[in-house]
């Protein structure tokens, strides 16, 4: 690359950082890219560094070393996540999103990139230090919820089946009992997905008892994999006995009134 301006530079950096989170890059990759001094690099991420905690984009975080570099993490702060999410909890409580039989429709969100960019973030945010390997969902709903949060995060998405494909090669399946109908249900996940003691996130759209990730966690056992966390987009109150205890909700289903569709939520434990 020719030798670019400092403002240009600054803008070039930004970018780089910002389009590869939790990324360690040397400060030599950046010397030699633009052609300039690494003490000039250090006093560019300086400015950047100061940008990013100040506009709450995230940290830069510098580790020192020959093997050393800088790194972007992705962070909104407690306060801008509550914002947020109680954004999507008046849209959801909106008329016309409670369906016939009580189901909540939640497949506009869910197809919204900047709704889905800022659920993202604040999974992200949350599970910034899990070092997770990969974030695990089942399908269909918490597929976009699973790929928003692993881009922030940087690391690959690993999709839970009800049903095994012949694409998929050599599977593990299991049965679960599913939380809500107490119904005898099986889950497949290939083989070739996801190498053994991995670290995984699990990010789901919706809990009730809990059984569909408890069902999850009793699979990522059989890869002797380490689960790291538990996030889901919104769970239900009016459940007896929950079969997960660890997890981080960001909203809850407090009431619902299936005669006059109309519903009520509240903010999850996270920001209890």
């Amino acid at each position: 690359m020719n030798k670019l301006r400092r403002s240009a530079r600054l803008v070039d950096m930004t970018q780089h950082l910002l389009a590869r989170p939790h990324k360690l890059i040397p400060l030599t990759y950046f010397a030699e890219q633009y052609g300039a001094a690494k003490s000039s690099i250090s006093e560019d991420l300086s400015i950047i560094k100061e940008l990013f905690e100040t506009e709450g984009i995230g940290l830069l975080k510098t580790v020192a070393g020959a093997a050393g570099g800088v790194k972007y993490i992705p962070q909104m702060n407690k306060e801008v996540a509550r914002k947020a999410i109680n954004k999507l909890k008046e849209k959801l409580e909106g008329p016309g999103r409670l369906l016939p039989g009580g189901y909540l429709y939640m497949a506009d969100l869910l197809g919204d990139p900047e709704a889905l960019a800022e659920i993202g973030k604040v999974f992200a945010s949350i599970f910034a230090e899990t070092a997770a390997d990969y974030v695990m969902t089942v399908e269909t709903k918490g597929i976009p919820l699973a790929y928003a949060a692993a881009a922030y995060l940087n690391v690959p998405v690993v999709i839970v089946r009800r049903y095994s494909k012949v694409t998929d090669g050599s599977v593990v399946s299991i049965n679960y009992v599913s939380g809500s109908s107490k119904r005898i249900q099986t889950m497949s996940l290939a083989r070739r997905s996801l190498p053994e003691n991995s670290k995984v996130l699990i990010i789901d759209d919706f809990m009730k008892a809990g059984g569909t990730i408890q069902g999850m966690i009793d699979l990522l056992a059989e890869f002797k994999a380490e689960v790291v966390g538990v996030g889901v987009l919104m769970e239900t109150s009016d459940v007896e006995e929950r079969l997960v205890d660890e997890y981080v909700s960001l909203l809850k289903m407090k009431e619902m009134d299936v005669r006059d569709k109309e519903i009520k939520l509240e903010l999850g434990n996270r920001f209890v």
